[in-house]
């Protein structure tokens, strides 16, 4: 390990994902540990450890470290627990969930980047972690129920929301951020028998999953 990527590694914890509230040890652990820079695209190495979003293509961004540490300590993933993410990425957040979780099932709808990640987490021999190919969205998402889902895009309705919480087990937490920039919702969404208990936790702004439904405008 190159000492200055684990001092950027150590930085990021204490400057960016502690200070925002990220206090679970586990968590902490795991983003202290994994190589972020592995999952950052050739042009934006240099940003690895930044407080900031890395685009990756017109329509989705690796998310910013201290937000994928608020996701980790909101669904509170336990050893024995499955997994859905929505919205593969790099597979960042997918490793993270992998170290936390039993498995982790990833569902990216962008081929080439569902491709890359499942090349780097095979490196990294994460081999409890699956990535499909699919549009979520639209039903493209097979087994569960799920323990944790986690969103990593925004959808601009709450009707994704709707749709997914149903994926959960009971006692299932679901993360997802709700709303149109500039201000959206992060929101824990916990399944209690067959009801469902909702929680805002923090305003955000961050990228619309792509195909997400749109709030419907009035024509006057």
């Amino acid at each position: 390990m190159q000492p200055s990527m684990e001092r950027a590694r150590y930085n990021m914890i204490e400057q960016q994902v502690r200070p925002w509230d990220v206090l679970d040890d586990r968590v902490l652990t795991v983003m202290r540990e994994l190589p972020r820079e592995t999952f950052v695209p050739d042009a934006y190495k240099g940003l690895a450890y930044a407080d900031v979003e890395i685009p990756l293509n017109e329509s989705a961004a690796m998310l910013a470290p201290k937000l994928v540490g608020r996701l980790l300590q909101a669904l509170d993933v336990r050893g024995h627990e499955t997994a859905l993410e929505i919205g593969t990425g790099t597979g960042y957040v997918t490793a993270c969930l992998a170290h936390l979780a039993d498995y982790v099932l990833s569902i990216e709808i962008d081929p080439a980047l569902a491709e890359a990640a499942r090349t780097r987490l095979k490196a990294l021999g994460l081999s409890q972690t699956e990535v499909h190919t699919g549009d979520a969205l639209a039903g493209g998402v097979g087994g569960g129920p799920f323990d944790v889902i986690a969103v990593t895009g925004s959808a601009p309705t709450s009707e994704p929301m709707a749709k997914l919480k149903q994926l959960l087990g009971d006692g299932g937490r679901l993360f997802i951020v709700v709303g149109e920039a500039p201000l959206m919702e992060a929101m824990l969404i916990t399944r209690v028998g067959n009801a469902f208990r909702e929680e805002g936790l923090f305003e955000t702004s961050i990228p619309v999953l792509r195909n997400a439904p749109l709030p419907q405008r009035f024509a006057f």
